[in-house]
């Protein structure tokens, strides 16, 4: 799966938007399949988590690469990615919800960074969103504890926008990429890039994006206005 969502990744066309993450059924993502962690726990030619145990260190971290490159593309600047979480969102079902720009949730959400319950650390991108979203020491005791963090939690520590009723967040969402579309497209992504990496660059640098993304947007805006 995945590998999967990388080559969703890959296949979107230039000019997607907007893109909503969502779970099929009650819940988002109940996270791993444990079976998926033993030597014959899936049928045979399916890919296991356990499989790794027979590669190389150098192997094993081009593997991970890989399961990685089907969460980082929801940061990609030319669309801004949704999740919509109703249910659980645990292990890697929470990192695919932080590897969103947006999170809505319904009331009943339930996170939980599953991976140190198992004797292991997120590894499919999770801490750096997770990080910027609640800060070091809220994301260390998330972490480390492996708790639920429910929905009215999730809103008030800056994890997720909003909580709704279940029954209400299709149109919530639905309204949120209304929004979200109605801008010029290329202010959009001009805007994502500029927030992106805004925390790893001193002001100087950060100015200097700025003024070329306005110098770019001007331009374009007076081409439309004018046609010239």
């Amino acid at each position: 799966m995945w590998r999967a969502l990388a080559a969703v990744g890959d296949a979107l066309p230039d000019e997607t938007r907007v893109v909503v993450v969502r779970g099929a059924g009650h819940s988002f993502s109940a996270g791993l399949d444990r079976s998926m962690l033993a030597p014959g726990g899936a049928p045979e030619g399916v890919e296991t988590v356990a499989d790794l145990l027979t590669a190389s260190d150098e192997q094993m971290s081009a593997t991970i690469d890989d399961y990685q490159q089907g969460f980082t593309f929801l940061r990609d600047p030319r669309f801004i990615s949704v999740a919509a979480v109703q249910g659980y969102a645990v292990g890697a079902g929470f990192q695919l919800a932080l590897a969103c720009d947006l999170r809505v949730v319904a009331d009943d959400a339930q996170f939980c960074m599953k991976e140190s319950a198992l004797g292991l650390v997120p590894d499919l991108t999770g801490t750096k969103p997770l990080v910027e979203s609640v800060g070091y020491a809220r994301a260390l005791e998330i972490c480390v504890t492996a708790r639920m963090v429910g929905a009215a939690e999730a809103v008030a520590i800056g994890l997720a926008l909003a909580a709704v009723p279940a029954g209400e967040l299709d149109a919530t969402v639905a309204d949120l990429v209304g929004a979200l579309t109605a801008p010029m497209p290329d202010a959009v992504t001009e805007t994502k890039a500029l927030l992106l990496g805004a925390a790893d660059r001193d002001l100087e640098e950060q100015r200097r994006l700025e003024r070329e993304a306005q110098v770019r947007r001007f331009r374009e805006v007076a081409r439309l206005t004018t046609g010239q």
